[in-house]
């Protein structure tokens, strides 16, 4: 009698741990009876009825998932490898079960085939430099064909760009052609004001000569306070005119 009593006591005990079921916070519970859908239940406690009920247990939080590289052929004829990242997370947990088989395995799929399509219909330089553009775009054609699976696509960014050894070589050329480029524009433009400013210079000192004077004065005192040197340098004419002009009136 007590061994009997033992094993219903344990029967009970198996019914109720089979009935019983605890889900966390993200967790939903989809429920079928008897292989139809009759709703989702959670979080928290959920009674499920023995044999009857089935349950596939859903996660609700944000999925991170990892594109492997692709083989893209850009519009410009470029061949790259290409790989992503794809945050996304479920929305409807009923969907996500009945619509599709393996809703992680459709959403990889599906974010595969759009980057390699998307990247293909542009030129190599609008990858390089229009990231953001091109994740906003990767991210509104996969959220729309998740949609039906009650999946919600939050975000899309492309990871790495791998290029072929030669196209590094050349695009390496075309920046070091760029940045001499933009050294001979600088070093024209310096030349130019610099010109300009002689021009000036020369239109100021041709309306007053005496300021030649005063610059070539200017100039041998500067040189005298380097090193004791001696230094020989014609007399301008202009100084001594002046001198000539007073005798040649004194002896008249």
């Amino acid at each position: 009698m007590g061994g009997f009593a033992f094993t219903l006591i344990l029967l009970l005990v198996m019914l109720l741990a089979s009935m019983l079921r605890v889900l966390r916070e993200y967790e939903r519970a989809v429920i079928f009876r008897l292989g139809r859908f009759v709703g989702v239940k959670g979080p928290g406690l959920i009674v499920l009825l023995p044999i009857i009920d089935k349950m596939v247990k859903v996660s609700l939080r944000t999925v991170v998932l990892d594109v492997p590289p692709q083989d893209v052929i850009t519009k410009d004829n470029v061949s790259i490898k290409v790989n992503a990242v794809v945050y996304f997370r479920v929305m409807d947990p009923a969907k996500a079960v009945l619509e599709v088989e393996d809703y992680l395995y459709a959403t990889s799929q599906i974010s595969q085939t759009t980057l390699r399509s998307v990247l293909g219909e542009v030129e190599l330089d609008e990858v390089l430099s229009q990231r953001e553009k091109l994740n906003e775009r990767l991210q509104t054609i996969i959220d729309r064909q998740t949609d039906p699976w009650g999946v919600k696509v939050s975000a899309v960014e492309i990871k790495h760009v791998d290029l072929p050894q030669e196209m590094q070589r050349a695009m390496a050329r075309q920046a070091e052609a760029e940045r001499e480029r933009r050294a001979k524009v600088i070093a024209a433009e310096g030349e130019f004001q610099a010109s300009r400013r002689l021009a000036e210079a020369a239109e100021i000192l041709a309306k007053n000569p005496i300021t030649i004077q005063l610059r070539f004065l200017q100039t041998a005192t500067e040189l005298a306070t380097e090193k004791t040197t001696t230094i020989i340098f014609p007399l301008p004419v202009e100084l001594m005119s002046g001198m000539f002009q007073r005798k040649e009136g004194g002896e008249a």
